[in-house]
């Protein structure tokens, strides 16, 4: 019997029906799993910051990326020596804790910033974090630390003989406690270990370039744009050099040294300042230039060039005098030779470096009134 053309429809769309219910399904890639380690030194805003990042990605993926064929490409906890909940540093808990021991494994561990100084810090305070992380990596996890985090994460020793970054101002515990760490303090991020997995960034919200690398390379390039854009996340291309603040050593016990370090942070402007230094020490030029490294790691010369760049920087930073000027009071006559040495010491020229740390014009009452 002849079907009609509706029919004949019906029957070719049931067909097709069946045999797509008889196709196999198409499995979903896991997620990848992310353990954010928790200490009581752990700054609450970089953990919520990373937890919630992660969480968000899912619905953030870029259409060229298709989330790695992941339906979420995260799967986020928060992990610590003992589970429960653990109060950070400025008061405020960090809940939902697993403890380390009841995670038997994972993709990404990452230890965040710590509110700790060098002095602060106590090593073999967390062995069975440390632990745990070893064998996280040896699973296959790849271990990372942002900031300060990189001072328990290096206790691991996984760290030791590659290349890592951490904040700046954490540089000489780290030279002093983990030589076997090859350093790149200028650089934000910094990826390295047998298949990139140690990953390292430096001070404060340099984990917005952590989670943009990672989200970028498990989802893809475009979700991690969209993440930026959407959270005003940042890159820091240009590295930590330009952050840095110039904090010589004055713990060193020599007292001609101190003397002649005091003496040229007020008197920084001056013609031949290292031979003046020398005169006023009462030392020969080759005793004093040793004994001045000796204490404060810096050359004579190095260590003026220091000092002057620092107070350029701070008048780069509150006002609008003109460079030439700025030159000229910090003891430099030629603006071309203080501006290659500024290049040089910050990664920025004296105009970049105006343009993108001095302080904006604050919005005020009367002017917001104005615009209502």
């Amino acid at each position: 019997m002849r079907l009609t053309r509706r029919a004949e429809q019906w029957d070719i769309d049931q067909r097709r029906s069946i045999r797509a219910k008889e196709k196999p399904a198409v499995e979903t890639a896991p997620s990848i799993r992310v353990s954010i380690v928790a200490t009581p030194e752990a700054m609450v805003s970089p953990v919520s910051g990373l937890f919630e990042t992660f969480q968000a990605a899912g619905s953030m993926v870029a259409p060229e990326d298709r989330g790695g064929g992941r339906d979420a490409p995260f799967e986020v906890e928060i992990v610590a020596e003992r589970g429960g909940t653990v109060e950070g540093p400025s008061g405020l808990t960090i809940g939902s804790v697993r403890a380390v021991r009841d995670v038997d494994r994972t993709d990404i561990v990452i230890v965040p910033s710590m509110a700790i100084g060098e002095v602060d810090w106590v090593q073999g305070r967390y062995p069975a974090t440390v632990a745990w992380m070893r064998a996280m990596h040896e699973r296959g996890a790849t271990v990372c630390s942002a900031c300060t985090g990189g001072m328990l994460t290096a206790e691991t020793g996984l760290l030791d003989g590659h290349e890592v970054t951490i904040h700046w101002v954490i540089e000489d515990y780290f030279r002093e406690h983990h030589p076997e760490v090859v350093l790149r303090v200028d650089e934000t991020l910094v990826v390295s270990g047998e298949g990139g997995r140690l990953i390292t960034s430096g001070a404060a919200t340099a984990w917005h370039d952590l989670v943009l690398y990672l989200i970028a390379q498990h989802v893809g390039p475009a979700t991690a744009q969209a993440m930026a854009r959407f959270y005003l996340l940042e890159w820091h291309s240009g590295g930590q050099v330009a952050f840095q603040v110039f904090n010589p050593k004055t713990d060193h016990g020599d007292a001609v040294v101190l003397q002649a370090q005091r003496w040229i942070a007020e008197n920084y402007s001056v013609a031949a300042p290292v031979a003046e230094m020398v005169r006023r020490s009462g030392l020969s030029t080759r005793t004093f230039k040793r004994r001045f490294r000796l204490a404060t790691g810096e050359t004579t010369i190095s260590y003026v060039q220091r000092v002057r760049v620092e107070r350029a920087k701070r008048t780069l930073e509150t006002g609008g005098v003109p460079i030439e000027e700025i030159s000229w009071a910090v003891g430099y006559e030629d603006p071309a030779s203080f501006r290659r040495l500024f290049k040089r010491l910050t990664g920025l020229t004296p105009g970049e470096y105006r343009r993108r740390f001095q302080m904006p014009d604050l919005p005020t009452i009367a002017g917001a009134i104005a615009h209502r």
